[in-house]
């Protein structure tokens, strides 16, 4: 008998231990090397990206132990924009945060700005998205790299158009929380959340934004940017935006982020996003392979399909056939269905919509 526990024992231990899935964090400083970026009165763009992601980093280790920081450069060096969105993918990136540092042509322009990838108002932004895509140029084979992309010209950007990011929306809520404890909490002038057409964004699989810390054109930004204790600001600032983020965002990926320094600046409620409808109608058509939960009041659970600022019309090819209700957040209007009191009924059924939405995730709505 005692051989045979004994041998139990041995082949009990000899299994690999069940872990949760590790939440990774990629964050890109911007430029590099032979690449300085923006240029200002006595200081480089280079420099504060990579000061700011460094102290974002050290404090991520220190408050979230269980986050994977990953890095696409740690020192001055110059990292292709395709190959800093590699890095990203061949690490299963969960969030992807590339710093940046602003200019203008005019001094007084100042404040921050968080972009995703998108179109809306390409125009307007075209500027910056050809700003920071123009170190493509500094690579020899750049033409064979891109497939022919050229950063310079505005029909190139036709192909984002017709590229659809399928991370847009996780993109957005965490672009969301960054600005606002930019604003919030530092004060900081608010150029808010926009949509432009970077490269490192298109190609990151996951969700990403990039996002500008200030103006070096701007005489007092410049000050600002370059001091220690504004830099610990920013960082700090960024950390609780990616607190907010990750803990609605761990339930839904099966990831580990475990806050080891509790802050009461960074609201955590419950796992999941807690929506305050601003009005809701049903739209679609009954589901072919999936049949939606009727409505349940006050509070309750959902799977959130997709988002848009615009409604949807019924047969739109996003909502694929489904019976969703909707609940405006912003200037976002969310799309939802299989409600229900239970959140674990709401989790069994989020594989089959896993398979139509392959981005849905478990939201909690209160009316």
């Amino acid at each position: 008998m005692r051989k045979v526990l004994y041998i139990l024992l041995v082949a009990m231990l000899s299994l690999p231990m069940m872990a949760d899935k590790q939440f990774t964090l990629v964050l890109d400083p911007g430029h590099g090397g032979d690449d300085p970026g923006a240029i200002g009165k006595f200081s480089k763009e280079k420099d504060l990206n990579l000061k700011l992601a460094l102290k974002v980093g050290e404090l991520i280790g220190e408050k979230y132990p269980d986050v994977k920081v990953v890095y696409t450069r740690s020192t001055d060096v110059f990292i292709p924009l395709q190959q800093r969105a590699d890095i990203a993918n061949k690490n299963n990136a969960d969030l992807f945060i590339s710093i940046h540092t602003n200019a203008a042509e005019s001094s007084s322009a100042c404040g921050v700005e968080t972009f995703i990838l998108g179109t809306e108002k390409m125009d307007k932004n075209l500027d910056v998205a050809m700003r920071e895509n123009a170190v493509i140029k500094l690579e020899a084979d750049y033409q064979q790299t891109y497939q022919g992309f050229d950063p310079n010209s505005i029909d190139s950007y036709i192909m984002f158009e017709l590229m659809q990011n399928s991370y847009m929306d996780q993109s957005l809520q965490f672009a969301e929380q960054v600005q606002k404890r930019f604003v919030g909490h530092l004060n900081r002038e608010d150029r808010g959340v926009r949509q432009a057409a970077f490269w490192v964004l298109l190609k990151t699989a996951c969700p990403s934004i990039l996002f500008e810390m200030g103006f070096i054109s701007n005489r007092d930004e410049e000050k600002f940017l370059n001091q220690p204790a504004s830099i610990a600001q920013m960082a700090n600032a960024l950390v609780n935006a990616f607190g907010a983020y990750t803990h609605r965002e761990a339930v839904k990926q099966g990831v580990v982020v475990k806050d080891t320094i509790p802050s009461q600046s960074v609201p955590v409620t419950d796992s999941e996003q807690l929506l305050q409808p601003h009005q809701s109608e049903a739209v679609g058509q009954p589901a072919q392979k999936i049949e939606a939960a009727p409505k349940t009041p006050t509070v309750f659970y959902a799977i959130q399909i997709c988002a848009a600022k615009a409604p949807l019309a019924t047969n739109d090819a996003r909502l694929k056939g489904q019976v969703c209700d909707t609940i405006h957040v912003g200037e976002w209007i969310k799309y939802f269905t299989a409600p229900d009191p239970d959140r674990a009924k709401v989790a069994q059924k989020l594989p089959e919509f896993k398979a139509l939405f392959p981005d849905c995730w478990i939201i909690k709505v209160e009316r």
